[in-house]
């Protein structure tokens, strides 16, 4: 069994006939059936049901076809490795991040990444979390850091750490003691992320959490940037959540209470790529120096709750 008839086997598979296979592969017609007589042969069992105007695969054939694609991305990423041994003096790098990635010290990644590489070129999309980890499943994007939950199917997902999610008020006793998800159901709230509303990772833990208790959070007010919502909370207009990265933020309104939740609520952080991909030697580089940065991160971050007058 070589190469050459697993890449014609899985063109035919795909495409359904000898002829477009040859097209894709840019040979003959009469060379692809010639690999499918010889696989056909070596394994002793049909693949196809020749008839009609396109193949039709047979049990065996389906079977074959995941093995067969492993194989060949098996030994097409390890020539892409050696051919990027020298990569990092071009190519480019594509990468996702979640938007609220700046108050993570992450601000600057592309001009320590490119202080360090000037000649990659860098793609650097800051979006929602749950649409990052759409573009990375359709291969738009390489990698890209994340806030979970997202949907993971064909995602490899790295986590790195947990950062606390308090509610935020200008106009709730702190005495209260901690926030119910029952209590937040019946306040007046403004939340972030509008164009990805429910989907945003941190809503859909707000949301799981009011349906398991059956409740609903009905936001007054939905903006696309947290600065906004915490414009509004500060005049008293509504209330929010926020995590402890913004809470530590310089432009983090003064007069602004942080409360815990009842049950913890937490963003968890992590990198993620699509399942059996291949990172070019430039976007690992930009993922280690996303997980260095965050990891030196962590203990400024954990440092809020227990020291910051805000907390209560």
């Amino acid at each position: 069994m070589t190469l050459a008839q697993l890449r014609a086997f899985l063109a035919a598979y795909d495409l359904g006939s000898f002829t477009a296979a040859a097209v894709k592969l840019e040979t003959s017609q009469a060379s692809i059936s010639e690999l499918m007589s010889r696989l056909e042969q070596e394994v002793g069992i049909s693949l196809f049901t020749r008839g009609g105007r396109r193949l039709v695969p047979t049990a065996a054939a389906v079977e074959l076809r995941v093995h067969a694609q492993q194989s060949v991305t098996s030994v097409d990423n390890g020539l892409q490795a050696m051919k990027s041994i020298a990569s990092l003096e071009g190519g480019v790098c594509t990468f996702g991040v979640m938007r609220n990635a700046g108050y993570y010290d992450l601000s600057d990644l592309v001009q320590r990444f490119h202080k360090r590489y000037p000649n990659v070129k860098v793609r650097l999309v800051g979006l929602n979390s749950a649409l990052v980890a759409e573009s990375i499943a359709r291969g738009e994007l390489e990698a890209g850091l994340v806030v979970l939950p997202v949907l993971e199917t064909g995602l490899v997902v790295k986590p790195l750490f947990r950062d606390e999610i308090f509610y935020a008020s200008t106009r709730r006793n702190p005495s209260k003691g901690p926030m119910t998800i029952e209590e937040m159901s019946t306040a007046k709230v403004v939340l972030y992320d509008a164009y990805a509303g429910w989907n945003d990772p941190t809503r859909k833990q707000i949301q799981e959490r009011a349906q398991l208790n059956g409740l609903t959070i009905d936001p007054a007010i939905e903006v696309e940037h947290v600065e906004t919502a915490l414009n509004l909370v500060s005049t008293g207009a509504a209330d929010t959540i926020v995590c402890k990265a913004v809470a530590e933020g310089r432009s983090f309104p003064g007069n602004i209470t942080l409360v815990p939740f009842a049950e913890p609520l937490y963003d968890t952080l992590a990198i993620v790529q699509r399942e059996a991909s291949y990172l070019s030697p430039a976007t690992r580089k930009i993922v280690q120096l996303t997980e260095r940065t965050l990891l030196a991160k962590v203990a400024s971050v954990a440092k809020v709750g227990s020291g910051n007058k805000r907390v209560s």
